[in-house]
């Protein structure tokens, strides 16, 4: 049986929801990913609220907030930063890039060339830049959202899969319902609390991702995962399965779901919740669309847990 959302947390996920309103579930799983050590992918059109989740997220967590609007003329150097020597200091100094920061917005970065989005591959992965052979760790917790328009827009770059996997998580936030979409119009879903201000501190956020560590999972949860795993790879339905990276991942979002809704251990039902955010990204069905709705599908109608 399903276990309701931790109350603990409600207050951050309220909070975010009065500027992006009738979008829990994409809030929750933004929650779950950070806590989980990872970082987000948006994919969408504009105008959604894609922009509007990063900001409101770090003011609420209060971290410190940066944005790169990624362009087809942007260098590597302009994210990371660069090494200059100084006549007056009579050494070398380092000028940061936007990149030292705890939270990172990588606006549209499927409009950037190849090169400079590899400019993200070490600081998403290890939590440090490398300029001129020397490694400047960035401020911890980093956490990045990067967003980026749909592949069929003219002047977009397809991120390489390297980079698509060191995103935990990928979903899009789509169009809001009627019923909020009416609240927004009429310019009253706000109303309670129009600035939005910091409810968690540094403590309580390293404690939390202490805690998605300690989450239990049984030999029978255990067994569920690694179908769900097999699965991708064996069944022939998609180009290439799961990788050790992406297994990781979901792992990690699992427990990290299980989490949120007051848990200390695993249960089916965490998984099934968070499967397709982490696969949407990493699977390519071998013939027809791949979209979050059939991944689910497929996978959960194909793999039965015996818990």
């Amino acid at each position: 049986m399903k276990n309701k959302f931790n109350p603990k947390y409600l207050p951050i996920v309220d909070a975010i929801e009065q500027h992006l309103v009738g979008k829990r579930e994409i809030i929750k799983l933004t929650l779950a990913s950070y806590f989980a050590g990872g970082h987000v992918l948006l994919e969408d059109i504009p105008g959604v609220g894609k922009t509007t989740l990063a900001k409101r997220f770090a003011e609420v967590l209060g971290l410190g907030f940066g944005r790169i609007q990624f362009t087809s003329d942007m260098l590597p150097s302009d994210i990371i930063g660069v090494s200059y020597f100084s006549q007056k200091e009579g050494g070398f100094i380092l000028k940061k890039g936007a990149i030292f920061t705890q939270f990172l917005l990588a606006d549209e970065i499927n409009r950037a060339m190849p090169k400079t989005q590899s400019a993200l591959l070490e600081a998403m992965e290890e939590s440090q830049v490398t300029i001129d052979g020397k490694q400047h760790p960035l401020p911890r917790p980093f956490f990045v959202i990067g967003t980026q328009n749909p592949h069929e827009e003219v002047g977009t770059f397809p991120l390489p899969h390297s980079q698509l996997d060191r995103f935990i998580c990928s979903f899009g936030i789509g169009y809001p319902d009627r019923e909020s979409e009416r609240q927004i119009l009429k310019g009253t879903y706000n109303h309670q609390q129009n600035d939005t201000t910091t409810l968690i501190s540094a403590e309580e956020i390293s404690k939390y991702m202490i805690e998605v560590t300690k989450v239990k999972l049984s030999d029978a949860m255990l067994d569920y995962l690694q179908s769900v795993i097999a699965f991708t790879r064996e069944s022939g339905l998609f180009e290439y399965g799961l990788s050790t990276r992406g297994a990781l991942a979901l792992t990690a979002m699992v427990k990290s779901w299980a989490m949120l809704h007051s848990r200390e251990y695993a249960i089916p039902d965490d998984l099934n919740a968070v499967i397709s955010a982490v696969s949407l990204h990493r699977l390519r069905f071998r013939e027809g669309d791949t979209t979050a709705d059939r991944i689910t599908n497929e996978i959960l109608s194909s793999v039965r847990s015996d818990i």
